[in-house]
């Protein structure tokens, strides 16, 4: 008698399922569960919660797929062909691949990992992480459309944001330690078919990137209902502070980046200077990315890379507001 093996995979309703399933009545019975909530600052948490996880799951599904597409099929000598070999060449071609692949940082974190596990130097890895969310057509579609009068936007986020991207890449060149990163085990998939494997790869990021997104939404609709709006207004008629005010704002609003731009052309009150800050630092440092780069490298590596990547930012932005404005 042939014992046939069933897999038990495909016969339980996993965490992924059951994470699809809450993210899918979150969205279905937004109305209804917005309704059960009497308390205005409560609603304003649930829509917050609930307008993040619905920006950012859709990219996050494209960066897993695309991810596992990468650990799968592309063999390990793609890379060493099509990047430079010398690390430091390497990285600012890493971040002009940001150009070609429309995600938002919700995907760009699975797929930096999974180039680093495809024998991809850390630096130029990092270095797409940080480029891919802020300087790809969509973005910079968005961006242009958000802002019509002031088209010099486009060019000085886009410009910004591969200067910050590739001197984070160069950065960790000089100063990252191999240690810092602590990618999670991930299953073997040499010895599976490769559909196996491209299911089981996808699985597996999805319970460690998209745990992580869960826990920097909640965050950042926390921030949302405790931040006062009259705080803002106060802050915009500082120059210096409404930067760094408007900077902190992106850290804590978690905005996917295909809508940030949106959100900067509605603040008015704040300079272009300020705005174009918020547009760089959103989609490189935020609650749900920094959560997502703990899950995904360890929380040694987020607790260097996102500090060192704000402080960065910050003054790139405000470098080219100051040129540009």
């Amino acid at each position: 008698m042939i014992e046939t093996r069933t897999d038990p995979e495909t016969r339980t309703f996993g965490p992924v399922e059951w994470l699809a399933l809450l993210l899918v009545l979150l969205v279905v019975f937004r109305g209804p569960i917005g309704g059960l909530v009497s308390d205005p600052r409560l609603q304003t948490w649930t829509t917050v919660f609930v307008s993040v996880l619905v920006q950012a799951v859709p990219f996050l599904v494209f960066g897993v797929v695309l991810s596992a597409l990468i650990a799968v099929f592309v063999p390990r000598s793609f890379w060493a062909r099509a990047l430079p070999r010398h690390p430091a060449a390497a990285v600012p071609a890493a971040s002009l691949a940001g150009v070609v692949l429309p995600g938002c940082e919700c995907g760009s974190v699975p797929i930096a990992g999974s180039l680093i596990r495809r024998g991809v130097t850390p630096a130029a890895a990092l270095a797409f992480l940080l480029a891919a969310p802020a300087i790809n057509p969509i973005v910079l579609t968005a961006t242009a459309v958000a802002f019509p009068d002031d088209p010099e936007m486009v060019v000085a986020r886009g410009l910004a944001s591969l200067v910050v991207a590739v001197g984070i890449g160069w950065l960790w060149l000089r100063l990252g330690k191999t240690e810092w990163i602590k990618l999670p085990r991930r299953p073997d998939l040499d010895g599976d078919s490769k559909s196996r494997a491209f299911w089981a790869s996808c699985r597996h990021d999805v319970m460690h990137a998209g745990g992580f997104l869960v826990v920097g939404a909640a965050a950042a609709a926390t921030i949302n209902v405790i931040v006062p709006e009259s705080w803002l207004r106060a802050l915009a008629a500082e120059p210096l502070l409404s930067i760094l005010a408007l900077a902190i704002l992106a850290v804590l609003l978690s905005i996917c980046s295909e809508a940030d731009a949106f959100v900067a052309a509605s603040l008015s009150q704040f300079s272009l200077t300020s705005r174009l800050v918020f547009l760089v630092v959103g989609p490189m440092v935020d609650l749900k990315l920094i959560s997502m780069q703990a899950g995904m490298f360890g929380r040694v590596f987020a607790s260097r890379f996102a500090p060192a990547t704000f402080v960065t930012a910050v003054v790139v932005g405000t470098a080219f507001g100051v040129v540009v404005w």
